[in-house]
């Protein structure tokens, strides 16, 4: 029997964490073969080639280096790019993950040319359209063959918007890649002792998201909310390049937030393990807080991650208190979802 081909997309952070679980477990399986697409929304080395180094994810097998400008003019070229890959390697089906401007490309492409899509992390939503992420994540659900869901919720949302074939809930591929690289942060990261932190005596912040970034008033506000929720102790704060030039750019001062470069994903992983307290507007990194059993506040009016609230791991800075006891989210597995990605596309192997 010929090995099943998946294309992957990916161009973000976020998605090479994602990535890289999966990717071990299409190369354990003896049944699928994975071509590897980069395109570039991520570029630099600490935002992307570090990732690939340290989660062990084979070289894209193509790299188009596509970044920079507005939604979407970015998205436009990465369609066309993603296209002439899918007609160069004829894949059997699509694999993308999140919500980034690079899953919407991956999956417009494959629907044009008729290959199904598998869709990783299907059926989060926040409920805000302003947010660029929600609508692809929306778009993207839509146009997909297969709907992976981390969680129940993500089945009921997609439920509700008459979406039933394909839909499966496999838990959450972060969990299996937070195991991973906190496991290997832990024998190999430096970053505690170099940035002279103390185990569980500092706060983690980051901040990239456009709705905190470029609004001077807003990325004042946040900057004083992570600077009086941390109670004095510590902040370190690894800058996203766009946050670099909002402060640059607008004047906001950091105070006492230590700002240091991006960090690779072990790096993170141990930061994030060793903090009493995680802020930040990322998604990713609210469920990795859950993974590492660190309490986070998000800097955003809504999260899609509604779990990490009603579980009592996460509330939102508009929240003036923790909402419920801290227990375990049973909805995001015990590691094992990308082998459950894997097991969802051989059962609609055939079908398409």
């Amino acid at each position: 029997m010929s090995r099943i081909t998946l294309l992957t997309v990916v161009g973000a952070r976020p998605q090479f964490i994602k990535a890289a679980a999966v990717s071990r477990a299409i190369r354990a399986s003896g049944d699928f073969q994975e071509i590897l697409v980069h395109t570039g929304q991520h570029f630099d080395d600490m935002m992307s080639d570090v990732f690939f180094r340290e989660l062990d994810i084979p070289a894209p097998d193509e790299h188009f280096g596509i970044h920079g400008g507005h939604h979407g003019a970015m998205t436009g070229r990465m369609l066309e790019a993603v296209e002439g890959a899918l007609l160069k390697h004829r894949p059997d089906w699509v694999l993308v993950y999140g919500d980034t401007n690079s899953t919407l490309a991956g999956a417009l492409a494959a629907s044009k040319l008729h290959i199904p899509i598998v869709h990783v992390e299907a059926g989060l939503r926040s409920f805000n359209r302003r947010m660029p992420e929600e609508v692809n994540r929306v778009l993207v659900d839509h146009l997909s063959t297969l709907l992976l869901s981390p969680t129940r919720t993500g089945i009921d949302n997609l439920t509700r918007e008459g979406i039933v074939e394909g839909v499966h809930h496999v838990g959450d591929v972060m969990c299996d890649a937070m195991m991973f690289a906190m496991a290997r942060a832990r024998l190999q990261s430096t970053i505690l002792a170099t940035s002279a932190l103390s185990e569980g005596g500092y706060v983690l912040a980051t901040i990239h998201r456009a709705e905190n970034t470029d609004d001077p008033t807003r990325l004042a506000r946040v900057m004083a909310t992570i600077i009086n929720e941390a109670q004095g102790r510590p902040i370190v704060l690894p800058i996203h390049p766009r946050t670099r030039n909002a402060l640059a750019r607008s004047g906001v001062e950091s105070g006492a937030i230590r700002i240091i470069d991006p960090v690779g994903a072990i790096d993170m992983a141990r930061l994030i393990d060793g903090a009493a307290l995680v802020m930040t507007d990322s998604g990713g990194l609210q469920k990795e807080a859950y993974f590492a059993r660190r309490p986070c506040i998000t800097l955003r009016d809504e999260t899609e991650w509604v779990e990490t609230i009603s579980h009592g791991w996460n509330r939102l800075w508009t929240a003036p208190d923790w909402v419920s006891p801290r227990r375990d989210i049973d909805d995001y597995g015990a590691g094992d979802a990308a082998a459950r990605v894997l097991d969802a596309i051989r059962s609609h192997v055939g079908q398409h």
